[in-house]
């Protein structure tokens, strides 16, 4: 089978968007297909496009044995509605110019930017005469008026529900990444509940395992977390939990990522005077993230409290899960209970920063339990989440179409 992957975001941009895409394609290709990937320019979250990708419009190259086409992006960060508006219409346009350098195809998958990766998508369908599977990362446009980026009652937000049950209708395939989004995609926007396949994002076990031992010379605690500094995140809650934590000298905590949020956290940590958190602000590889994870005792989840339970799953949880690291989850909803099921963390209320210093110190002073919920989490993701096995389903969610 030949897939064609539209993803805007693909490493090394960071982010849970370009993680799916990378490893659907992997799992696609571990499972005997050929899989190609109409990319943007290496921008997110930063804006700073790589020095080999500039004054050029297409870049064709190998990441992984799979076939990368990249094509232009203006070097915007990823900050603000009107700069990530730029950058999608941006791909939408320019990713059509990849289509010289597609051959022969046998379905399109529309991995990301949600919803508007759709639309080029089914040029190259119509082109090609194959279908078109949907991604569906986050729902659009409902969690961007969740975060505050977009108006219930705007003109904006209205045009972006019409192009939302435009494709949702429209796709031939529609692959959630949680159940809790099935609800919203069958039932407000009428998509059939029979194209509807939900496939979890999976991680990559050959870059992410535990390594059991720690490197680090001194007997620290380490608390971590990993990923994009967004506003979806509570970084004031983990914060406040540090301060409250100064007196436990052997507690550290490691905020690693890239993001708009980053100067925000390092003034809060001057303000606050918080001596015991340490702030990495660069892309570092996903060998390196797996590195980092593996020195911590202890990971969070710390999502922003908007008032409403989360729908989708961080994809940043499985590779948590995969390094046998216990996880303090910090909000309500599908993440929550994900973590509840699988017995791999503690799971508080978000914005509790009291109650999360409670849960750290609870993991310092029982480590067989901390042990225990690492492991369960480790062995939840080999039986249920590895690329391949996340690859065959969504070979075998393809080859559906095919009858059609």
């Amino acid at each position: 089978m030949r897939v064609l992957i539209i993803a805007q975001y693909f490493p090394p941009d960071m982010g849970g968007g370009a993680t799916r895409a990378f490893n659907a394609a992997k799992g696609l290709k571990a499972n005997g297909c050929d899989v190609v990937v109409v990319a943007a320019f290496p921008h997110y979250p930063t804006g700073n496009i790589p020095r080999e990708y500039r004054w050029r419009i297409v870049r064709v190259e190998h990441v992984a044995g799979i076939k990368v086409i990249r094509t232009f992006v203006p070097p915007l960060a990823s900050r603000g509605l009107a700069n990530r508006m730029v950058l999608f219409l941006s791909f939408v346009v320019s990713s059509l110019l990849a289509l010289p350098f597609v051959s022969r195809i046998d379905v399109v998958w529309a991995a990301n930017p949600n919803i508007l990766s759709f639309f080029p998508a089914v040029v190259f369908g119509l082109l090609k005469r194959c279908p078109v599977a949907l991604n569906v990362d986050d729902l659009w446009p409902e969690d961007v008026h969740l975060i505050g980026l977009l108006k219930k009652d705007s003109i904006t937000f209205k045009i972006a529900e019409l192009l939302a049950r435009i494709a949702y209708n429209k796709a031939s395939l529609v692959t959630p990444i949680s159940p809790g989004y099935v609800r919203i995609i069958s039932g407000k926007y009428g998509a059939s509940p029979r194209k509807v396949r939900v496939i979890r994002g999976g991680v990559d076990l050959s870059k992410f395992k535990p390594t059991y031992g720690k490197p680090t010379e001194k007997n620290e605690f380490i608390v971590l977390y990993s990923g994009a500094f967004s506003i979806a995140y509570d970084f004031d809650q983990v914060l406040k939990a540090a301060k409250l934590l100064e007196n436990y000298e052997d507690i550290k905590f490691i905020l690693q990522g890239g993001g708009e949020l980053v100067d925000y956290v390092k003034r809060r940590i001057e303000k606050l005077k918080i001596r015991n958190v340490k702030v990495i602000d660069k892309i570092i590889s996903r060998e390196e993230v797996a590195r980092l994870l593996n020195e911590a005792d202890a990971v969070i989840l710390p999502l922003k409290n908007f008032g409403k339970p989360y729908l989708g799953i961080s994809t940043k949880l499985y590779e948590y899960q995969a390094v046998a690291k216990p996880i303090i989850c910090c909000c309500e909803g599908q993440p929550a209970d994900y973590v509840k099921e699988t017995k791999s963390g503690i799971v508080i209320k978000p914005g509790d920063y009291k109650s999360l210093a409670k849960a750290i110190i609870y993991l310092k002073q029982n480590p067989e339990i901390a042990l225990r919920m690492g492991l369960s989490g480790r062995c939840y993701v080999e039986a249920n989440l590895t690329i391949d096995k996340i690859g065959l389903q969504m070979k075998k969610a393809f080859e559906t179409l095919k009858h059609k």
